[in-house]
């Protein structure tokens, strides 16, 4: 494919609105479609990013017969229903993390996918950002091995709002959203499967129905080890913090950033042609659709850390 890439966006919230800035950064791609919850909003996000299509309705969208590939910016539990919509109508899908909040859906996603040939791709961001990428082709050369990740995930989230700050339409999850980040990442640095899978949670909060704290534990078939801990309830610094124990060093990952284990800073800028972790990812899935080929992180290639959630979703309940 050489001409421009023509795409919809569903979902103008935080994260919408971080594709947006990272695609106005990629030659041959021009978003046309802009989807989401409340009209008018929608219509000034739009008119910000010089969109000409507005519609409450994902269906709209997949109407048009330009799009050629949609990104999925919605709450969780339409991400697989929504892809699945994407690829019956024949566009390429990037739908973000997760890509299901059940094992039963996300492998509806990876059939479906192989019977189309189109290009799915889940946002499992972490693959993307240089940091993770810097210690990536560290251990792709035998110079280091994880012997060990330590991982914090941590939010304050007491009560159902955004990233902006804003109140929610849906509830977050730690074991199906911020969990899956941590759970991919971990098999693909280690390049193992994950074989063992331990979790406990908090108390279940009394109106949002979810475990505001978690603690996971999982090992790879390689011998390699990690320790996940997951809390809405932290009142302090947010996001989550990487610390790679490996045999010839210690890396602190925080997002694009990444530090040795006493803190000095690593240069990252030369990894890749971007600092911005969800423009890379954007990046490979356009790059996916004009080479004809599978992209990293495809919904194949991610399908099993939606099988170890699921192990541990069904730990949990038990």
């Amino acid at each position: 494919m050489t001409k421009t890439i023509k795409v919809a966006l569903a979902g103008a919230g935080a994260f919408g609105i971080k594709h947006l800035d990272g695609i106005k950064n990629i030659d041959g791609v021009e978003v046309v479609s802009l989807v989401s919850r409340e009209l008018d909003k929608t219509r000034e996000v739009a008119a910000k990013y010089g969109i000409g299509h507005v519609t409450t309705d994902l269906a709209d969208s997949l109407a048009l017969k330009e799009v050629d590939a949609v990104i999925l910016c919605t709450p969780t539990q339409m991400h697989a229903s929504q892809s699945i919509a994407a690829l019956k109508a024949g566009k390429h899908v990037q739908v973000e993390i997760p890509l299901a909040d059940s094992l039963k859906d996300a492998q509806a996603v990876v059939d479906l996918q192989k019977q189309t040939g189109l290009v799915a791709m889940c946002g499992h961001t972490r693959r993307f950002n240089p940091s993770h990428q810097w210690v990536h082709k560290k251990i792709k050369a035998g110079e280091f091995n994880i012997q060990q990740m330590d991982v914090q995930t941590y939010f304050f989230r007491r009560t159902n709002m955004n990233a902006l700050g804003q109140a929610r339409s849906w509830t977050d999850h730690l074991l199906w959203h911020h969990a899956a980040h941590t759970v991919d990442l971990f098999a693909y640095q280690a390049g193992s499967p994950i074989v063992k899978a331990n979790a406990v949670q908090g108390p279940i909060h009394p109106t949002l129905g979810i475990a505001m704290d978690m603690s996971i534990q999982l090992q790879a078939a390689n011998g390699a080890i990690c320790t996940l801990s997951l809390s809405f309830n932290n009142d302090g610094p947010l996001g989550t913090f990487f610390r790679y124990i490996g045999d010839t060093g210690t890396y602190i990952a925080r997002y694009d950033d990444l530090f040795t284990g006493k803190e000095e800073a690593i240069d990252v800028s030369k990894v890749d042609v971007s600092m911005n972790g969800i423009e890379l990812q954007d990046r490979e899935f356009f790059a996916a659709i004009r080479e004809g080929r599978e992209p990293n992180s495809s919904v194949a290639q991610v399908l099993p850390c939606y099988q170890v959630l699921q192990q541990l979703e069904q730990q949990l309940q038990s």
